[in-house]
């Protein structure tokens, strides 16, 4: 894994610019609140927007809440989708929601940038901790999911949602939470290596099984849009991880990676211009080949510039990344949001309950369960974070592009910042607790 968390014991910085941005959080949101208890929405709305802008900029100054940023981001997107649902309609003509797969396509290129074949091999040294993590998953999540759903006896696409978000892999924020929590990384990246790896085998499966009755379920085309949207582009960043890391003296000489770039444009303009016969009933794979080998094309010719040509390292890669994954996340969010304003407000409170309850039971499970069959405490930490973190852009994409259904994508939109509010939570309580085993690299704790 290239990339690393930031530094909780780092000293603050800009504080005069903390207090501002904390100050002005408070007034923008008490004046919101007493606008909105007046009667008077539309001159409330933007001071919400406002206090949600500055509470982000506050927590990204902030040392000990900027493992808060993004959720105070996505807050910022869906008060503006619930405010404005028309502007995340469409632009110009344009359905915005045409931009939701193709989007969790950049993210998950982005994942796949983290990785190397080094992280799903290392599967053959530490079978044991991975194989439970996945089991685990695999059943804990989607099983809760359909439990919840018949709890709170959802409508039947908001079921399937619920059900969907518990059948999917785990997130790559998992990672970086491991990482917050003092947790085995090593082992955190296979799992989610693994569990990306064979989701388009068993996530279809389990929609199938558990959601069958409540939506059609289309096995062989979600199995074909989970390649397209996740496989095609992880492994594209896997290609891209190897471009930009590669440690051979090849990987850095000017002609050689600027053959790379012309190389991917030429095949991403291949595989646009092949007709849609050609590719028969793989055609779902079209957009991802296209994009694949495009932001291939781009990380070349971007490292020729950055790194080659100017001489700038490749730490740019990893402070990228993370701003456009987030920034695609919370626009598919937002989109999403906007599409199920009207039943959001009707079952909004329910689904951020059922949101709670799943992650909570994933945590809970994952880890008293790993120490049950013999796991030490850092690996059962890993663990119990991996099955409560699922990949909630996975779960919008497949609502969306598959069930065809923005009340389908909901749970997926709530579902996400949930997580990774209970994540960064569960991680400061994990990291102020530190383990007494932390296993060497490469290696489980047992």
């Amino acid at each position: 894994m290239t990339s690393a968390g930031p530094s909780l014991g780092a000293p603050p910085a800009g504080r005069g610019f903390r207090q501002l941005t904390g100050v002005f959080t408070l007034v923008a949101g008490a004046g919101s609140l007493a606008l909105f208890a007046a009667g008077s929405p539309g001159n409330g709305a933007p001071l919400a927007l406002a206090a949600f802008v500055s509470l982000a900029l506050y927590c990204r100054s902030h040392p000990l809440l900027k493992s808060f940023v993004f959720t105070a981001w996505v807050f910022t997107f869906v008060a503006a989708s619930m405010f404005h649902p028309t502007a995340f309609g469409s632009w110009w003509g344009f359905d915005l929601k045409n931009l939701i797969v193709p989007l969790i396509q950049i993210i998950m290129f982005g994942m796949g940038t983290t990785l190397s074949l080094q992280d799903f091999a290392r599967v053959l040294v530490m079978p044991v901790p991975v194989g439970i993590g996945l089991l685990f998953h695999y059943t804990i999540m989607p099983l809760t999911g359909f439990a919840l759903a018949k709890l709170f006896a959802f409508p039947p696409e908001i079921a399937a949602g619920v059900i969907l978000i518990g059948s999917v892999s785990s997130g790559a924020a998992s990672n970086l939470i491991t990482y917050l929590a003092r947790g085995n990384v090593a082992l955190a990246v296979t799992i989610t290596a693994c569990s990306t790896l064979v989701s388009p085998l068993l996530t279809p499966l389990l929609m199938k099984v558990l959601a069958g009755k409540l939506v059609p379920i289309k096995v062989t085309a979600m199995v074909l849009e989970i390649l397209n949207m996740v496989i095609v582009p992880v492994v594209a960043g896997l290609v891209a991880n190897r471009i930009l890391y590669g440690s051979g003296p090849w990987y850095n000489r000017g002609r050689l990676v600027a053959g790379l770039a012309v190389a991917g444009l030429a095949l991403a303009g291949a595989a646009a211009a092949l007709p849609t016969t050609w590719w028969g009933a793989f055609g779902t794979l079209r957009t991802g080949a296209i994009l694949g080998f495009g932001l291939i094309a781009v990380i070349a010719l971007a490292k020729l510039l950055i790194t080659i040509l100017w001489g700038r390292g490749t730490g740019w890669m990893d402070r990228a990344l993370p701003v456009i994954s987030m920034a695609g996340i919370c626009f598919v969010i937002a989109i999403i949001t906007a599409r199920s304003r009207e039943k959001l407000l009707t079952v909004g409170a329910t689904l951020i309950l059922a949101a709670m309850v799943h992650n909570a039971v994933g945590y809970f499970f994952g880890y008293w369960l790993a120490r049950a069959v013999g796991q030490g405490e850092v690996a059962s930490r890993t663990i119990a974070i991996e099955v409560g973190m699922q990949n909630g852009g996975m779960a919008s994409g497949l609502a969306m592009g598959v069930l065809q259904s923005a009340d389908a994508a909901l749970a997926p939109a709530i579902f996400g910042p949930w997580m990774n509010i209970s994540g960064s939570v569960l991680a400061s309580w994990w990291r102020g607790r530190p383990a007494g085993d932390i296993p060497e690299k490469g290696k489980s704790s047992s």
